[in-house]
């Protein structure tokens, strides 16, 4: 599933993927693939990138649930 939040609080903050990457200790190809739902992070990347958008983990990560 691809995370679209993730790429719009990124773009929101004006940062590129290279930007984002260099900022949690990742490469691009990492957020790239998180973006595409290639990649599961591990919970200390994702509160990583939290702290860096700025947003919560259920603002990011969370999947909803189909009722």
């Amino acid at each position: 599933m691809k995370n679209l939040r993730l790429k719009s609080a990124r773009a929101g903050k004006d940062l590129s993927q290279q930007e984002l990457a260099d900022l949690v200790g990742v490469s691009r190809q990492t957020i790239n693939a998180i973006e595409k739902g290639d990649y599961n992070p591990t919970i200390r990347l994702c509160l990583a990138i939290c702290h860096v958008l700025g947003k919560t983990l259920d603002e990011l990560f969370w999947e909803e649930e189909d009722n």
